[in-house]
């Protein structure tokens, strides 16, 4: 009797122990699912982040290549006619002032104040049409400034007219220095002449 009653006991004492594994086993079971769910969202999660990581780094590289253009010029803003045109302009520039300055020297019927204004007139263009002229230099050279073709082109335009106005101006203003030369030098001799037809009658 005493040794049925043994394991009984045995058995009565281990039945919390039992109780007690089957709890952990079902923890761990628990616990395991939850790992399981948490690292199924961090999948998830990375997952996501790695493709939003991609995208801006392809909107990025996009964006950089579009910028990178440009910076590029391309052959037909490189082949604009409107660029030699500009440059022309300023050739015509410094040689007609050139030439009208040392006209208006040697016709010695201006003073040195108004010889000393005209030249003035003539530096102040001059130096305005190289502010064009480095203009145009970074619009059409490549890495200097970023602008899409049309950007350039009006750009381009922009420098041109305003070329264009300074060479209209130069011919106007070297048009008035000139008719005011004849004007003096007409006057001059009309007074010479009757100062000798004066002299003769004396």
């Amino acid at each position: 009797m005493a040794s049925l009653l043994l394991p009984a006991k045995q058995a009565s004492a281990q039945t919390p122990e039992v109780t007690q594994l089957i709890l952990n086993i079902q923890k761990l079971n628990q616990l395991r699912k939850i790992l399981k769910e948490l690292k199924a969202g961090y999948d998830i999660l990375f997952k996501g982040y790695t493709t939003i990581k991609d995208i801006s780094k392809g909107n990025f590289k996009l964006h950089e290549a579009f910028l990178d253009g440009l910076l590029e010029v391309s052959p037909a803003v490189k082949r604009y006619k409107r660029i030699a045109e500009i440059i022309d302009f300023q050739i015509r520039l410094v040689s007609e002032y050139r030439k009208a300055f040392a006209q208006f020297q040697a016709g010695k019927y201006f003073n040195k104040d108004e010889l000393d204004y005209i030249e003035r007139v003539y530096a102040r263009l001059i130096s305005q049409s190289l502010k064009n002229l480095d203009a145009l230099t970074m619009v059409v050279t490549a890495k200097k400034m970023r602008m899409s073709d049309d950007e350039r082109l009006s750009a381009i335009d922009k420098i041109h007219e305003e070329m264009q106005d300074k060479l209209v101006f130069l011919r106007h203003f070297n048009s008035t220095a000139a008719t005011l030369q004849l004007q003096r030098a007409k006057t001059y001799t009309e007074v010479e002449v009757s100062s000798k037809l004066n002299g003769i009658q004396l």
